[in-house]
């Protein structure tokens, strides 16, 4: 009963009050419902895939993905649009539940193709701080050339993403898979998986993991940004670790995610569990917070880098089959 009090004084007062909603029949969904923010917004997709695609440019990996998969998309696709109009071939986003609209999506899209006609600048530094790897306009004109987008913003090439997103047929570059499962991807046929702040709600982390490592083809890599905070569902950002497994129930609900409140070693650990080669962790330390002694009995024995991490970014290759040679 102590812990219980003690997660309920961690915890702001209105995701307790939206978790108990979802008991009532009709009236979560009355007051937002499954909308998730960030991806409703042109620049802030437009920033998420130059952050990703400049830091694989900056550790080793010097190409753009033929096929790529996002999961956990959210209010829109434009993130992974925005992989299209740098020169993605395939796109397919994988999420829980269908959040992006079609209209939403296509009024990202048209934003998107005027912020890459005009090289615009990334839109806030953020973290990872990538600008080290940007041009003087703050943008990755190195990896974006001219010459290359010349070939992904031309008209013809434009009409083809914007009628696959209308067409929601899945035939086009553009794929759309809610629910979705393992098989939503064929097996070995992704060059890349990514995602952002998505890990940290997975309810069933360890089969994310297993469809990650069947989707990519050898040495196909993964780059995924995690938020270990509480997601102001707390009055500090790790406040959702000073809550019992029972106060917990109460704040999810019954909602379909929330967050599964794992700690960055779960996530570096299942990546090699899963044959994956992790080129970086970068944890983004953080001390304010909690103190050790409030936390919940079930994370007391967390690691210091672990209760320091609010955020991490994750790139990994699969590793190749070794094959035997023939005598």
């Amino acid at each position: 009963m102590a812990e219980v009090l003690q997660g309920l004084t961690a915890m702001r007062a209105k995701p307790v009050i939206a978790g108990l909603a979802t008991f009532v029949p009709g009236l979560y969904e009355r007051f937002g419902g499954t909308r998730t923010g960030g991806t409703d917004v042109a620049a802030y997709c437009y920033g998420v895939w130059l952050k990703h695609l400049t830091l694989w440019w900056a550790h080793g990996i010097h190409r753009i993905p033929n096929n790529l998969v996002e999961l956990g998309p959210g209010d829109s696709l434009g993130i992974g649009l925005a992989g299209l109009l740098s020169g993605v071939q395939r796109y397919t986003a994988v999420d829980v539940v269908k959040a992006a609209c079609t209209e939403r999506t296509l009024a990202i899209f048209d934003e998107l193709v005027t912020l890459f006609r005009q090289r615009a600048p990334r839109p806030t530094r953020g973290w990872p701080d990538f600008d080290a790897h940007l041009d003087e306009n703050l943008f990755p004109s190195h990896i974006l050339t001219e010459e290359h987008l010349e070939t992904c913003l031309s008209d013809d090439r434009i009409a083809t993403i914007r009628q696959s997103i209308q067409d929601e047929s899945n035939d086009g570059p553009v794929r759309y898979v809610t629910p979705w499962e393992i098989g939503a991807v064929p097996k070995e046929s992704a060059d890349c998986v990514l995602s952002h702040s998505v890990l940290e709600h997975v309810t069933d982390p360890e089969m994310v993991y297993r469809a990650m490592a069947h989707w990519l083809h050898p040495d196909g890599w993964v780059s995924h940004q995690i938020d270990f905070s509480s997601h102001n569902l707390g009055k500090q950002w790790n406040s959702h670790w000073a809550c019992s497994d029972a106060m917990w129930a109460l704040v999810q609900g019954k909602r379909p995610y929330l967050l599964n409140r794992l700690p960055s070693s779960f996530h570096e650990n299942a990546f090699t569990r899963q044959g994956f080669n992790i080129l970086v962790f970068e944890r983004n330390r953080y001390e304010a917070g909690i103190k050790r002694e409030q936390l919940a009995s079930r994370f007391r024995d967390m690691p210091d880098e672990d209760f320091a991490c609010r955020s991490a970014y994750v790139l990994a290759r699969k590793r190749a089959v070794e094959v035997e040679p023939v005598h």
